[in-house]
């Protein structure tokens, strides 16, 4: 597995410590019952979004939030074939906390627990009303740094 923003790998595996699981759908998949390669980003969204609540940072029903966190940028590194009704794990993790950003990574892992397919995204935190970048706290970036 070669990828650009991994150095060790089993390090890198054994640093995830949040996951979500997904069933892949029917309409998730090619005729050939392949998981669709636009799928995982889908994926991404749900673990990012799930791992940002478990943090404390999504508090959607809030009328008081001002700042939200936008994505930047998103690629996937696809390892092995998904296919309709397997179960994955996708884990996801903060890599890099930046001052207004963090790089998040991803990792799928199937029911037998091999590598299906492996990300990296990064958000920016932004102000609501005004849609420029807002630094993270100081409480923040203990939170991010401790998952």
């Amino acid at each position: 597995m070669k990828a650009s923003y991994i150095t060790d790998l089993q390090k890198w595996q054994e640093e995830f410590k949040f996951f979500v699981e997904v069933t892949v759908r029917f309409s998730e998949t090619d005729m050939y019952g392949h998981l669709n390669n636009t799928i995982p980003f889908a994926y991404f969204e749900y673990a990012r979004i799930e791992y940002l609540k478990q943090l404390g940072f999504m508090d959607w029903s809030s009328t008081e939030m001002t700042k939200i966190p936008v994505v930047a940028d998103l690629q996937c590194d696809y390892l092995k074939q998904v296919y309709f009704d397997e179960t994955l794990r996708i884990y996801v993790k903060a890599a890099r906390i930046g001052n207004s950003s963090i790089d998040i990574h991803y990792l799928a892992r199937n029911e037998k627990d091999e590598p299906c397919f492996i990300g990296r995204g990064t958000i920016v935190q932004i102000d609501k009303s005004s849609g420029k970048a807002i630094p993270w706290d100081e409480k923040e970036k203990l939170i991010l740094q401790e998952k």
